[in-house]
């Protein structure tokens, strides 16, 4: 078996993490180029700026709650998968936040030693 630095020698393909989270907007990007829409015709349906829906798809703005239900409503993909999206890139950008990681274990030093 071949080790390479800082890889993990008991890594499975569907325990990796990928290197960089997909955000929800990379898939709402690729759902409308298929669909052959444009944002300006998407963000009509939604009522909102054009420029507010270039965000969420460039990943410079969470899905919401809101922003999930009103892409339910125009696209009819359930709102749920894109607030699992969303939680799922959050927790990844959480994980690859290295300070907020030594947090992590630091408190659960603290709770191993109660």
């Amino acid at each position: 078996m071949i080790t390479l630095p800082g890889v993990q020698s008991n890594m499975i393909a569907n325990n990796l993490t990928p290197y960089e989270p997909t955000h929800p907007g990379e898939i709402l990007r690729e759902e409308i180029e298929c669909r052959e829409i444009t944002q300006t015709k998407l963000a009509n349906q939604l009522g909102v700026k054009v420029s507010l829906l270039n965000e969420l798809i460039n990943g410079k703005r969470d899905f919401t709650v809101e922003y999930a239900l009103m892409i339910e409503a125009a696209l009819g993909i359930d709102a749920d998968f894109w607030i699992n999206l969303q939680n799922a890139y959050n927790k990844a950008k959480a994980k690859k936040d290295k300070s907020f990681m030594a947090k992590l274990s630091s408190i659960r030093r603290v709770a191993a030693a109660l």
